[in-house]
């Protein structure tokens, strides 16, 4: 297949979607940005078309593939938000539009690289602490649950552990697995739509401005301040391409991550969670083993709650024993299932 073929379907792709995320806009600013990126859309695959025809390839006429047309259902029934990455993955542009509802006049306007980025940094950072604490809380509430389901049933001390140790290696391998497959699904994602935007600013530069400017005036800027800026953005081709990922995606670069990194840490954080409720088996207590477990839990449940209740905003005290209560009614769920079963097995 020519090169060139994949830019014009995904050029093509972009103006029937863009076209269908017009039709259901409410807003008549954003509305007008994707219709105005329609056209953009159109003369980029104009343009590749043309490229096309001049090196001896026949163009077919455009018909929207399965996935674009399962892509246009879902943004009728659910809405831009709900279907967002998705869009992303399929080149749309002006997405960013919907991570804020403030505009360019809210804010400085970015003239480095790291100007563009800074506004991103401190989510970012505080993401991978949020992540570790909700590994810590996946393993704790998860083995909790496992060891007093074991327990409810009346079996011994070395079965409640080989159980719990068996389900906290599985757990926290099952977590890592996800996280490295989810990371490394995202990335792989990114780098793609990067390397689309790359080349789109070595072949026509003066068309990305233009939809770079469509974004900025439906951000609040009028036409000439955000012709402007577009110009002064693409100028300079590092610049220009985190803008373009940032304002045109919705994408942000320092967000790629690592996959193995990802992996290890929840990991880590699952066996560090899942490991609390085992402690009175592993250290071989001969009395209140189940008792000890449970207070050794509740107390951590009560911490994890109390910073979980950090990236919230809320009252700490609140969160931790919100923490407590959902934790402490699942470990009887299963507890009680246990005996249950227990009682009708033996």
């Amino acid at each position: 297949m020519p090169h060139g073929l994949n830019n014009w379907r995904e050029e093509k792709r972009a103006v029937y979607l863009y076209h269908v995320i017009a039709a259901i806009e409410k807003s008549h600013v954003i509305r007008t940005m994707f219709v105005g990126l329609a056209h953009e859309a159109a003369k980029q695959a104009a343009i590749w078309e043309h490229a096309l025809v001049q090196a001896g390839h026949s163009v077919p006429v455009y018909t929207p593939d399965l996935r674009t047309r399962l892509l246009g259902f879902l943004l009728r029934r659910l809405g831009v938000l709900h279907v967002r990455h998705m869009l992303a993955a399929s080149k749309i542009r002006g997405l960013s539009v919907y991570s804020s509802k403030r505009t360019v006049a809210d804010h400085a306007i970015p003239t480095s690289l790291e100007d563009v980025g800074a506004r991103h940094h401190t989510l970012g950072n505080s993401g991978g602490l949020r992540a570790a604490v909700f590994g810590v809380n996946d393993g704790l509430v998860s083995i909790a649950c496992l060891v007093l389901g074991v327990a409810g049933a009346a079996t011994s001390a070395q079965v409640i552990l080989l159980t719990g140790i068996a389900g906290l290696l599985a757990g926290a391998f099952s977590m890592a697995a996800g996280e490295y497959i989810s990371m490394r699904s995202q990335r792989e994602m990114f780098e793609y739509q990067i390397g689309l935007e790359r080349e789109e600013l070595e072949h026509y530069p003066e068309q990305e401005a233009a939809e770079l400017a469509l974004i900025y005036q439906a951000r609040g800027l009028n036409p000439e301040e955000a012709q402007a800026l577009a110009q002064r953005m693409i100028a300079d081709p590092e610049l220009g391409l985190d803008t373009l990922t940032r304002e045109e995606l919705g994408l942000n670069p320092d967000e790629l991550g690592s996959p193995w990194l990802a992996a290890i840490s929840s990991l880590m954080a699952f066996l560090l969670g899942g490991v609390i409720p085992l402690l009175p088996w592993l250290m071989a207590m001969q009395r209140y083993t189940l008792e000890t477990a449970i207070a050794l839990t509740a107390t951590a449940l009560l911490v994890v709650g109390a910073m979980l209740a950090l990236f919230s905003g809320r009252s700490m005290l609140y969160g931790g024993v919100r923490m407590l209560l959902i934790g402490a009614t699942a470990g009887w769920l299963t507890y009680w299932i246990g005996s249950l079963l227990g009682a009708t097995l033996t």
